[in-house]
């Protein structure tokens, strides 16, 4: 089998896209700050910021392909700590894209919707990015300069994911914390997004490893849902307490901006076979996954 290479496997993400992965590839990965055990994936302990640590791991390991998952994802501490997320989602990233160029391999790059303002949604591949925080900037900086040093590469534009596994969180395990304590949880109803399942995401994420050159792809779910909403059909499918309280952002003092739509049109990645699963059933898959044994 073929070496797969997939950074920030002990993240939410990369767990999800091992679990796959590992019945087409021989998965290896890299982690920084949790170290996990994942079943049939080797495990590298890299510093990404690190060109030297990792261009001794391409020595090492001569991956057939690379996911990068890898990456400081809360916009709000990018938004304090510039310089040090700059060098994990920007630095990082093309160095590794300039490794991948170099040994000819294919590279995929997990990017966000938040390379757009939130002002014109649906978005497409070909609108122009336009973002409001400093996550965003700095993955159109990462998208930009990745496909300089690796033309064929594929980009994937990720959703607001959601999922359960046994060591990393997604946004849902905090609400669904709140509530079970008994305090109310305030939802804005102004913040629309087209969530995905963690596994659909890894799915759509492996479909472009093997069918995308070259391109940027969206990889949205198939509904619009405001946060709100998302925790109304959460609430319900769940079996947690009601206490939902409809807000705005404008309410809420974050240190990042917030773009209030960004529905992203995956029209392309449907015509490639990309099948996300509604919310509704993904949150019922979950409440399985949920139930102690």
């Amino acid at each position: 089998m073929k070496k797969l290479l997939i950074t920030g496997a002990s993240g939410f993400l990369g767990w999800h896209l091992c679990q796959l992965a590992r019945s087409q590839w021989q998965v290896y990965g890299t982690c920084h700050a949790h170290s996990v055990d994942l079943p049939d994936t080797t495990l590298f302990p890299v510093d990404l910021t690190d060109f030297n640590a990792l261009k001794a791991l391409f020595q090492t390991l001569h991956p057939d392909a690379v996911i990068h998952a890898a990456a400081l994802s809360q916009p709000n501490r990018c938004e304090v700590e510039p310089e040090a997320s700059y060098l994990i989602n920007v630095t990082a990233s093309c160095n590794l894209a300039g490794l991948c160029a170099d040994a000819q391999i294919p590279c995929v790059f997990t990017s966000t919707e938040m390379v757009f303002d939130g002002l014109n949604p649906p978005y497409r591949e070909t609108d122009l990015v336009c973002p409001v925080n400093r996550y965003g900037e700095q993955k159109v900086a990462a998208e930009t300069g990745m496909m300089e040093r690796h033309p064929m590469m594929a980009i994937c534009r990720m959703p607001l994911m959601f999922g359960a596994v046994p060591h990393a969180q997604s946004f849902i395990q905090p609400f669904i914390q709140t509530l079970q304590a008994g305090r109310s949880l305030n939802l804005f109803v102004d913040e629309i997004r087209t969530p995905v399942s963690g596994e659909s995401a890894a799915q759509g994420i492996l479909l472009a490893l093997e069918q995308v050159r070259g391109r940027i792809v969206h990889l949205g779910g198939r509904e619009r849902l405001s946060r709100y909403q998302f925790g109304c059909l959460m609430v319900e499918v769940l079996g947690l307490p009601t206490n939902l309280n409809p807000c705005h952002q404008a309410d809420v003092k974050m240190a990042a901006p917030r773009p209030p739509d960004l529905s992203l049109d995956s029209s392309f990645a449907f015509g490639l076979g990309y099948q996300p699963g509604l919310v509704r059933d993904e949150l019922e898959r979950l409440a399985i996954a949920l139930r102690p044994d």
